[in-house]
């Protein structure tokens, strides 16, 4: 097999004092519990997972295993209740499986509004904006309502509402779950695009083990609750990739077994 070439790393990779590239987001020894003393629900148990400058990262598991969580708690949006995460240089972006966009804002005011809250001057915006919408390839969609787009469409302007916030790090929290297949299919392809132009560091949830071999050059699978990290996976296989491709079947067949069988451990606990 042919190993999947790294993108350009970020000219704004930090290295520690022995020289070593600093992770763009480490995951160490997190749990989270929620609820009162006495009444606790653990969701995750001692989770490490480090995601390399330029790297993209998998996240994968069953309904309910801690993996939006985990995902919320990189993005600041929440605090571990034992264990540290860190993510060097600027906060992380974030997108989600809902588009969240401001429905009366065009598409580009949208993206122009991530760019104000970054501290861009209002002479820039605009510019930028159509940039952004034609690296997600919506070249010309500026002036468009929300209403006038089709679901894909609109998940291409959160996308480039999300690399507005010029942030190193990625978060994505099973963006395409909504979409018909055709259209994640497409959007599989501009991902993979976006993210090798850029440079950026992605961690990606899924539950769909296809979708994660497809895109990721790691897949972390995830045990049932609490969340642990049950097993990883290097991807190495050329992108493109398709989602037909046999080397994707084949693997995704492997990981899939040991996904059943994290479920069944939880179903008999």
């Amino acid at each position: 097999m042919t190993t999947t070439t790294l993108p350009p790393q970020p000219a704004s990779a930090a290295t520690g004092t022995d020289g070593a590239t600093v992770p763009a987001a480490r995951i160490d020894h997190v749990s989270k519990s929620f609820g009162r003393a006495g009444a606790l629900t653990q969701v995750l148990d001692d989770v490490s997972v480090d995601v390399a400058p330029g790297e993209f990262v998998c996240l994968l598991g069953a309904s309910g295993c801690g993996k939006s969580t985990l995902l919320n708690l990189v993005a600041g949006l929440d605090r571990p209740t034992s264990g540290t995460i860190e993510v060097p240089g600027s906060r992380p972006a974030l997108m989600f499986q809902e588009h969240a966009l401001f429905p009366w804002l065009t598409a580009g005011k949208n993206i122009e509004l991530a760019l104000r809250m970054r501290g861009v001057p209002r002479g820039e915006r605009r510019a930028e904006a159509e940039r952004l919408l034609e690296l997600v390839r919506l070249k010309g969609a500026h002036g468009k309502r929300v209403h006038e787009l089709s679901g894909g469409m609109r998940q291409r302007v959160a996308m480039a509402r999300a690399l507005a916030q010029d942030s190193g790090v990625l978060l994505m929290d099973e963006p395409f779950a909504a979409l018909d297949a055709i259209t994640r299919d497409v959007l599989h392809d501009e991902l993979t695009r976006v993210w090798a132009e850029t440079g950026l560091s992605v961690l990606f949830v899924t539950h769909n083990v296809r979708e994660a071999v497809r895109l990721g050059q790691r897949v972390v699978l995830m045990s049932s609750r609490p969340g642990r990290v049950a097993r990883e996976w290097t991807v190495d296989l050329p992108q493109p990739r398709r989602i037909e491709d046999t080397a994707v079947a084949e693997l995704s067949v492997e990981i899939t077994e040991q996904l059943r069988g994290e479920i069944r451990r939880h179903g008999q606990h």
